[in-house]
């Protein structure tokens, strides 16, 4: 059969509108919408019968039942529904009612078309409805990831009682924005996050003799320490972009007592729900140093893609260490390189070590000390430089935990060593992955 043969058929199923008469066919003609494509296979049907054209109203239509004449007002109750949040890319999805969708069925079984012959209706309502609001609003339609996705719930209104299209019809998700930076730490005792206080469990309360009382562990803080990395950077980031609420991703963590200096740690903010998605980064970056007070730095803030937090997360990065030792029984100069020059470029077997096995598996660890030097301050003082792979322990690379690493600076010199005070000087890697465009926002567009 033709193209209009099998027009023909759909036609006499009953009155169908423009829209649904051409969707069966969105495979069969292209260049047109479907209410065009349609509007032309009705007026070729009337030219060849030699019947008047007789144009049927969605609202009249037994297929979608005028849900093709409410595309406007879904786009105009969308456009709405997004005031006041901040967004480039969108995608638009829906819910169709099932009776709707079985109407489809029945179309093209009585008119004897494929079951999957041209498009469904939820398709050509995303497509409707996402083109008119990206008209309205400016934005790019993103199928991967889009700033913001709205899902339409068509059961939520009747379009042929001319029920106004409500809110309720709209569900908009506003999808994470991410900023990328470097922190450099300071002082000593600052995590990286927040670190709940483990006796009230973050409450800051606990109960006593006459009921709830300041946690003493805590002093009723509800945090084991007075700040974080996350608490310094966290809030004015999220302010900035009028989010709900952030969350702090590192490459990787220093321990409590280590500062983070050189050129940083990279980390990416993530922030939920936020309603700007493009805040000024180097204003941001002044008010982060600015409270800060000399404790937490930042640098290089940049908006990222969501790809960067996983880049972050997975990135094996090797570390370089300054560690401050202290010796039991003197050393002496001689004992001391021999020991360094063992140690260079040497695998170590690391098991957990002791200080971490209440939150870490007992496991045996393999590690590359890529390069390690030092120089004898004292008899029993020295400052060593490592450049170690990502997750070795240094402490234990200096103290030997034990015999829990081997080899260890202690164990090769016979005494006891322990580090006294470290700072992370650098968190690099082979294929470093914190430079690369494909994970930072492009500039704003300026069309």
């Amino acid at each position: 059969m033709t193209l209009t043969d099998d027009a023909r058929a759909a036609l006499a199923t009953g009155p169908v509108c423009d829209s649904c008469l051409g969707r069966p066919f969105a495979d069969r003609s292209f260049g047109l919408a479907n209410a065009e494509r349609g509007r032309a296979l009705r007026t070729t049907v009337a030219m060849e019968d030699d019947e008047p054209f007789e144009a049927v109203e969605p609202a009249d239509c037994w297929v979608c039942e005028g849900y093709c004449g409410a595309f406007d007002a879904l786009a105009e109750t969308v456009v709405d529904a997004l005031d006041g949040v901040g967004f480039e890319t969108y995608q638009v999805g829906s819910r169709v009612p099932p009776l709707v969708e079985e109407n489809e069925e029945l179309l093209r079984e009585d008119a004897g078309l494929p079951a999957d012959a041209g498009e469904p209706l939820k398709r050509e309502v995303n497509r409707e409805v996402g083109r008119r609001v990206g008209a309205a609003t400016g934005a790019d339609v993103e199928f991967e990831r889009p700033d913001v996705l709205v899902v339409l719930d068509l059961e939520a209104f009747d379009p042929r009682d001319d029920d106004e299209v409500t809110s309720h019809a709209v569900d908009v998700q506003v999808n994470p924005a991410f900023v990328y930076g470097r922190y450099r730490k300071l002082e000593r005792e600052i995590p990286q996050t927040e670190w709940p206080c483990r006796e009230c469990g973050g409450d800051g309360v606990q109960l006593g003799d006459e009921g709830e009382e300041p946690c003493e562990h805590c002093g009723g803080s509800g945090y084991m320490y007075e700040t974080s990395v996350e608490q310094a950077v966290r809030p004015h980031v999220v302010e900035a972009m009028d989010g709900d609420e952030g969350k702090f991703h590192g490459a990787g963590r220093e321990d409590v007592d280590a500062r983070m200096l050189g050129a940083g740690r990279p980390f990416v903010l993530e922030v939920k729900r936020p309603r700007k998605r493009r805040p000024d980064v180097e204003a941001l970056e002044r008010e982060i140093n600015e409270a800060t007070a000399g404790a937490v730095e930042v640098e290089g803030l940049r908006l990222a893609t969501y790809e960067m937090v996983e880049r972050v997360k997975e990135h094996d990065a090797s570390k370089r260490y300054r560690a401050d030792v202290a010796f039991d029984e003197p050393v002496s100069a001689d004992e001391f390189e021999a020991a360094l020059a063992e140690l260079g470029g040497t695998t170590v077997e690391q098991y957990t070590p002791q200080r971490v096995d209440h939150r870490r598996a007992n496991l045996t660890r393999t590690r590359t000390v890529y390069e390690i030097d030092g120089e004898l301050l004292e008899a029993d003082r020295a400052e060593v430089d490592i450049h170690g792979e990502g997750g070795l322990y240094v402490k234990e690379l200096i103290s030997g935990d034990d015999g829990r690493t081997e080899p260890s600076l202690a164990g090769l010199l016979g005494v006891g060593a322990e580090v006294t005070a470290l700072d992370v000087t650098g968190v690099e890697g082979e294929d470093e992955p914190f430079e690369r465009e494909a994970y930072f926002r492009d500039e704003p567009r300026d069309d």
